[in-house]
């Protein structure tokens, strides 16, 4: 298990400090991240936190995963990896097909 907690059901009014007091009760908290919209900057809902060993990191979802911040529940499990993104949208070509030539009439 990794130390690296993802925190969901953020208020969206919760800040970084707020989140360090919470999961600071149940160990050294190495690091905290909420993710905010890149552009309106508000709170996405989430969040991660780094603890500094596993043993915090279990303690720290044992105690704090399903109870209430804020009026919402908190869900706390442990990180996943990041997955690897595509460049996005389509490719190929649209538009007409055929290569030949093109009747106007």
């Amino acid at each position: 298990m990794g130390s690296k907690l993802y925190v969901g059901g953020l208020p969206y009014s919760a800040t970084e400090q707020q989140l360090n007091e919470v999961f600071g009760a149940h160990g050294t908290v190495a690091s905290v991240r909420i993710i905010a919209d890149k552009f309106t900057g508000q709170s996405r809902g989430f969040g991660f936190v780094e603890m500094s060993s596993d043993s915090e990191a279990k303690a720290a979802i044992t105690a704090l995963h399903g109870t209430d911040m804020g009026g919402r529940t908190l869900t706390v499990n442990e990180a996943k990896p990041m997955e690897q993104r595509s460049g996005g949208g389509g490719g190929g070509f649209g538009g007409r097909g055929g290569g030949g030539k093109r009747d106007r009439w």
